[in-house]
């Protein structure tokens, strides 16, 4: 058990601690606007659906939920506790958005979200979980007949590298969290579960690598 999120107790005693932003990373409002400044750089409005995937504490969704119509906004997480404290804690448009929109879901199943989800994104969640999470990722939003596109980050690493040590600094692994996989894993993933990626080389915190993925049924028309 190499992740933290997964130790027994982790998100009740962080909680209890009010540590709720410190168990999304730190960086809270740097993050928050990467985040923000991807999806509207890949055609992001306001009368789109968004679904927040690995959403914490509403890093995003803080500056997501004000900008999006309301109810526009959907997010899921492991812990609906964690997302909770931030929707008490930092949401102050609370008022543009149902609690009942912040669903539990650890196996990227998307069992209750709106079937008119056009976006979502999933920043930060990969590197803490093993390779197979993107593949379950990939088939659970196949569902979305109106998704335009996913947007995901993850570590990247040379073919074969157990260990690797990131722009930013970070030491990632193959095997244990913070993970890694190489760019031509991660396409041969996409390409079996049915999407296609495209690269977008912005700077991430942390040395993050974001791509655009787009369910294959999708226009294949630029991004941009």
């Amino acid at each position: 058990m190499s992740s933290p999120y997964a130790r027994p107790g982790f998100y009740d005693e962080a909680l209890a601690k009010g540590r709720h932003r410190d168990i999304v990373g730190g960086r809270w409002d740097e993050t928050g606007r990467a985040q923000m400044a991807a999806l509207l750089d890949h055609g992001l409005r306001p009368d789109h659906v968004l679904l927040d995937i690995g959403a914490g504490a509403l890093r995003l969704g803080c500056k997501a939920v004000p900008y999006l119509e309301p109810g526009h906004y959907w997010a899921t997480d492991a812990s609906r506790a964690l997302m909770l404290a931030g929707y008490a804690a930092e949401l102050e448009a609370r008022d543009r958005l149902d609690p009942m929109q912040l669903v539990e879901d650890a196996d990227f199943g998307f069992a209750v979200v709106t079937d008119t989800v056009t976006h979502a994104i999933a920043f930060g969640v990969f590197p803490h979980l093993e390779g197979d999470a993107i593949a379950h990722c990939f088939n659970g939003l196949r569902r979305f007949a109106q998704l335009e596109c996913l947007l995901l980050t993850v570590f990247l690493a040379p073919e074969g590298a157990t260990i690797h040590r990131q722009n930013d600094g970070v030491v990632t692994h193959a095997t244990r969290a913070p993970y890694h996989l190489s760019e031509a894993a991660l396409y041969a993933m996409a390409e079996a579960a049915g999407w296609r990626l495209i690269r977008d080389d912005r700077m991430l915190p942390r040395g993050q690598v974001m791509f655009r993925a787009e369910p294959l049924r999708a226009s294949s028309s630029s991004p941009r």
